[in-house]
């Protein structure tokens, strides 16, 4: 059995002041308070160009991004290695939407693709849609309204953005991850990488589709695509999360007058994730499973489905991922158990992986149970070195 509660091994790649700098980060973030006065604080020094790097960089940045490059984050990926963590880096630069920094996001995960297809310690290439085109044609083309001529050439910008990064990371042979966005983008979202994956997945799954579980309708969503996958002749790649936006997603709805689609309790999320993981591991003579999670229970579910059917704990077409600067001791003991496990690790200049870290933040405040887990788990480990 796998002992999630290992902290020696959960925490073996920290030296002792990054446990203690965590430790005191996360009691920060237990305060919502705190985190929220925090949040409005950058935003107001943004604004007036007041310079943060100072205070952000060395604490919350580094808690939860690997550096500003690629070339900076290579020493994090080398000790996360070292453990039997693998790297999965994420440039994280959200909400610009000007032709310039669209094109320079393009060409920037190209790089991103190129540089893992060098190295063993980075299995998988990722992106947020959102980051290739504008808002506005996400959520136009993802409903029924008519697209004006203009409109329909940027949708298929999109697309051909999209194909260019998946075809990169064909012929390199890394798989991509395209990463989910708010219910209100993703029709057009999904539309456009199940095209991806019946180019690309036809000998294996290079091209992964991310579903969040939090939505009532993910479920019929995914077997829906096995379905067209199954008759495509394609293999499915399935990343599985819980979901990223739950507050504005039941703001969005209350605010327009539609039905949230996020489930009503954190039960009926858990139900469906691990529904989700057991009707893609039923299915997995097509589907690859990518389970990004920091629920214990959904993790040890598909240590013991493989255990059960008797498959390699190396089988690629399996994967364990959280965040870097999250449960450490999912992902450092599961690797240290000879599993396929992963870290996203963000990187991107600081003021512009802001959106990305309030997010973390905020999650971590407001997750039932996830500081609190963190800094028990700290607490324990800092203990157990001092009587050692």
């Amino acid at each position: 059995m796998i002992d999630f509660k290992n902290t020696k091994t959960a925490f073996i790649s920290k030296t002792n002041r990054d446990m203690k700098k965590a430790l005191f980060l996360y009691k920060v973030m237990a305060s919502p308070f705190i985190t929220r006065v925090a949040k409005i604080l950058t935003q107001f020094a943004l604004t007036i160009h007041f310079p943060i790097n100072w205070i952000v960089k060395p604490t919350i940045y580094n808690l939860f991004v690997g550096g500003e490059t690629i070339d900076e984050c290579a020493p994090r990926v080398k000790i996360m290695g070292t453990y039997g963590v693998k790297s999965i880096l994420d440039y994280s630069v959200e909400g610009k939407e000007s032709i310039e920094d669209i094109e320079k996001a393009l060409a920037e995960t190209l790089h991103s693709i190129e540089n893992a297809g060098k190295f063993e310690n980075i299995p998988f290439a990722v992106f947020k849609p959102t980051a290739f085109t504008t808002s506005h044609i996400l959520t136009k083309a993802s409903t029924d309204e008519e697209l004006t001529d203009e409109e329909k050439i940027e949708a298929q910008n999109f697309k051909k953005r999209v194909k260019i990064l998946c075809q990169k990371a064909y012929d390199v042979d890394v798989p991509i991850l395209i990463d989910a966005e708010d219910s209100w983008y993703q029709n057009f979202i999904d539309e456009t990488v199940d095209e991806m994956m019946l180019l690309f997945n036809k000998e294996k799954a290079i091209v992964f589709n991310t579903w969040q579980m939090y939505r009532k309708d993910r479920l019929e969503n995914l077997k829906r695509t096995y379905k067209k996958a199954k008759e495509g002749g394609y293999f499915l790649g399935a990343k599985f999360v819980r979901g990223a936006y739950m507050e504005k997603e039941r703001e969005r709805a209350s605010e327009m007058g539609y039905e949230s689609p996020i489930h009503d309790t954190k039960e009926d999320t858990d139900k469906a994730y691990n529904d989700a993981l057991r009707f893609s591991f039923e299915h997995r003579d097509i589907v690859s499973i990518f389970n990004g999670t920091h629920n214990e229970e959904s993790t040890l579910l598909l240590v013991d489905l493989m255990k059960e059917n008797n498959i390699e704990k190396t089988d690629n077409r399996f994967w364990f991922s959280q965040l870097y600067g999250m449960s450490d001791n999912l992902s450092f003991n599961l690797g240290a158990a000879g599993y396929n496990v992963s870290k996203y690790l963000p990187y991107g200049p600081v003021k512009h992986v802001l959106p990305y870290l309030f997010r973390r933040a905020e999650e971590n405040t407001s997750v039932k149970g996830q500081t609190s887990r963190e800094l028990v788990l700290i607490n324990q480990e800092i203990k157990r070195r001092k009587q050692n």
